[in-house]
């Protein structure tokens, strides 16, 4: 596989070797790593967004830090009133 990281496609060098020094190793294994871990940290995110201990603002908050470029966390609330 070829990831094109030229012209329009140079911030994707930045964020392969910015996941590289994080990963601490070649880049090749760090792309393949941290698609291993996305899914699992999405997963992992909304779990915490889903408790029932934490306040709407206090979910909203985690959702603005969790947020990235590519993934996007949001909070809705719903309110249902039954009247007889």
């Amino acid at each position: 596989m070829r990831i094109r990281t030229d012209g329009d496609y140079a911030y994707r060098r930045d964020a392969i070797e910015r996941a590289a020094d994080f990963y601490d190793c070649n880049k090749t294994k760090a792309v393949v790593s941290a698609c291993d871990d996305v899914p699992h940290f999405v997963q992992a995110a909304r779990q915490v967004l889903a408790r029932d201990d934490l306040t709407l603002e206090q979910r909203r908050e985690i959702a603005e830090t969790l947020s990235t470029r590519a993934v996007s966390f949001e909070v809705d609330t719903e309110i249902v009133v039954d009247t007889d």
